[in-house]
């Protein structure tokens, strides 16, 4: 098993896409400025109190006001509270917390009003980006994550990954973190930091220290709506989370993003700084590595399978609806029982992909075809919780129903990832008339002539492959491009790029 993450940085966006043994997994796009992200921090200021919610509307400079329930609270909110309206009257000089005295923690059965007031200047956290026409979820439980572990201020406590088997370990780790976390704050230790020597954790538990002090001194100098802290960009993120030896090759197509991601490895993981590589070829990195094809197979409402099989993706406003097909996959050999759970083990596992894949939250219920084995029913079922075993979104599977129905529920921090695979006719972009589509050729070459006015050196031009080969192999014995360039004496490259469609091109150089 291998991993592998390509990044395709953008004019406007970044689309990183993970990928196993050469399989996409997770797709990912972030603007270039991209606010409100899970994990960000900021200075907000309480706009409203709905009691009938038990919670508060924040605004945090976000269109929509952000969203905070009385149990996103915490139960240390009035000690955060007090450190920041310290902090904002220069009334505090130091970050540190081992002397600070904290406040009496919150009743989880208490009320919102007895909390907070209106025009209140809180600390709160990106929980949740925000969806649809809701603001983003927020939190006043500020956690730092790092690499091995999370930091959790006002707290003593120390937990632990579940994943972490192993008595002597954990028993080791806790001893060893307990002796070197500052003091007045608790810590999650992940399932990375198993096996990890005292250096390592010690520099990352350093590292959220410092993220803490910045916290500090930004407060000091804020006014409500300010980013405080900003999460990792989401390359970084990843890679926090997910890096492990599987990790075989992490490409960008992007000077600025390479150093910056060298950077950070050689900080969390050294070793590794050498996986990563600058990608300079013609053709667009996902087109050179086959991630535009995979993408649009594996998009829209119908996503193809092995032999034919094949789901259908259905959005409602309440849940969303897979449907498992067999397509053709009809073995002669076998029963129609043997046939059915050939086709659901395969779906099980594709399902599973999608479902982190386009990052669908909320409820889904997939419909298998019929099994009347319990056995056969138990198999898919295994397999499927196999398949969302390294999600990390949080969810729950219930086993299959008599009538073949399969009920998940997985939490989403982020909009559903939702790539519209299907065009318009680029001859008459939907009306049913063709308009000036034959005068492409004719288009680029104005184009071409009005650079050459304008600019020097050699023109290079991106468009649908069939529009490339047609201009570059021509017909009879010059090409179009040969032609272009002798006119108006240039050196003129023609690339393809299958994001463009058929009527599309864009001037690269």
């Amino acid at each position: 098993m291998k991993f592998e993450l390509v990044i395709d940085s953008r004019s406007t966006e970044v689309v990183i896409a993970l990928l196993k043994d050469g399989k996409l997994i997770e797709l990912h796009k972030e603007n270039h400025d991209n606010d409100y992200s899970v994990g960000d921090i900021y200075l907000g200021k309480v706009k409203k109190i709905v009691s009938g919610l038990n919670a508060a509307f924040i605004g945090v400079g976000h269109e929509k006001d952000g969203f905070l329930h009385y149990l996103d609270l915490g139960s240390q909110v009035n000690s955060f509270n007090k450190f920041t309206k310290k902090v904002l009257d220069k009334k505090l000089n130091t970050a540190s917390l081992k002397n600070f005295k904290r406040e009496k923690d919150t009743d989880k059965h208490g009320q919102v009003k007895e909390v907070l007031s209106s025009g209140d200047q809180i600390l709160v956290q990106v929980s949740k980006e925000s969806i649809s026409s809701k603001g983003p979820r927020l939190t006043t439980e500020i956690s730092l994550a790092g690499r091995y572990m999370v930091l959790i201020p006002f707290s003593d406590r120390i937990s632990m990954s579940q994943k972490i088997g192993s008595k002597e370990e954990r028993s080791r780790l806790r001893k060893l973190i307990q002796s070197i976390r500052p003091q007045g704050f608790g810590v999650i230790i992940r399932t990375v930091a198993e096996n990890k020597k005292v250096a390592e954790l010690d520099r990352d538990l350093k590292n959220l220290y410092k993220k803490w002090q910045t916290i500090f001194k930004k407060l000091q100098k804020a006014q409500v709506k300010d980013k405080i802290l900003g999460e990792l960009n989401r390359s970084s993120a990843i890679l926090r989370d997910l890096l492990n030896s599987e990790f075989s090759n992490i490409h960008i197509n992007n000077q600025e993003l390479y150093l910056e991601l060298k950077e950070y490895l050689s900080r969390i993981a050294p070793e590794q700084e050498k996986i990563v590589k600058l990608y300079k070829g013609e053709a667009p990195v996902f087109q050179e590595l086959g991630i535009t094809k995979q993408i649009k197979g594996s998009f829209g409402k119908t996503a193809t399978m092995k032999n034919g099989t094949y789901l259908v993706i259905e959005h409602t406003e309440a849940l969303h609806v897979i449907d498992v097909n067999s397509g053709k996959k009809v073995d002669s050999k076998k029963n129609q029982e043997a046939n059915a759970l050939a086709v659901n083990l395969i779906a099980a596992e594709e399902v599973a992909r999608q479902l982190r894949l386009r990052d669908m939250g909320g409820i889904i219920i997939v419909d298998f075809i019929d099994q009347k084995n319990a056995t056969n029913r138990k198999l898919i079922f295994d397999k499927l919780t196999e398949g969302m075993s390294t999600d990390k979104a949080k969810h729950n599977i219930l086993p299959l129903t008599k009538f073949g129905l399969m009920q998940i529920t997985r939490q989403r921090v982020r909009p559903e990832m939702n790539i519209d695979t299907r065009e318009k006719c680029p001859m008459c972009t939907g009306n049913g008339k063709i308009d000036s589509s034959l005068l492409l050729v004719d288009t680029i070459e104005n184009k071409i002539g009005n650079l050459t006015k304008i600019q020097k050196g050699e023109i290079k031009i991106a468009t649908h492959p069939f529009v490339a080969s047609h201009i570059n192999k021509g017909l009879f014995f010059s090409s179009i491009r040969h032609n272009w360039a002798k006119k108006y004496d240039r050196k003129i490259i023609i690339i393809s790029d299958e994001r463009l469609h058929l009527l599309q091109y864009s001037v690269v150089k």
